[in-house]
């Protein structure tokens, strides 16, 4: 029997939305679309949403680190959308797939670039920390909506590398 790589399993921990803008504010549960989370909006449509960027996704496991260094990140604050917990962050990568739940499959389609707007959650306003080019494995990123449905708080995560 194959052994199961736990640094690919992770939870749900929170779902976040808004009316366009940060900090985006948890809610227990979302229906997601091929557009992204029903229910949020983005502020700048030109560098924000549509079919690539549908989804902003981030890790708990790499917030309590910047928050160790002593940035004011919290959930939410950096926009993303989902915020999973223990999964190994530098597998996420584009190309790899999210399993969220029953129903929702992701795939990761880019990392995202960081913008001020998401300044007010790093010491001195540097938001540059997550960006991919400066701190390899640090990025939020964006994901595609392969299968639409419903996700809730707490519901797994798996994560399917991408192909080789």
């Amino acid at each position: 029997m194959p052994k199961l790589d736990n640094s690919r399993i992770g939870t749900l921990v929170s779902i976040n939305i808004s009316n366009g803008g940060v900090p985006k504010k948890r809610t227990s549960g979302a229906e997601v679309s091929l557009l992204g989370l029903i229910g949020d909006a983005q502020g700048d449509k030109n560098q924000h949403g549509g079919p690539e960027r549908a989804v902003c996704v981030y890790s708990l496991d790499r917030i309590h680190e910047l928050q160790k260094e002593g940035h004011p990140i919290d959930v939410g604050t950096a926009g993303e959308n989902l915020t999973l917990e223990g999964i190994d962050w530098s597998l996420v990568v584009p190309g790899a797939q999210l399993h969220v739940g029953d129903e929702v499959l992701l795939e990761v389609a880019s990392y995202t670039n960081p913008c001020k707007t998401i300044k007010g959650s790093f010491i001195d306003g540097k938001f540059v920390r997550i960006a991919e080019k400066l701190h390899p494995g640090w990025s939020r990123v964006y994901a595609r909506v392969l299968s639409e449905g419903q996700i809730h708080f707490g519901d797994p995560v798996e994560l399917t590398p991408p192909p080789r």
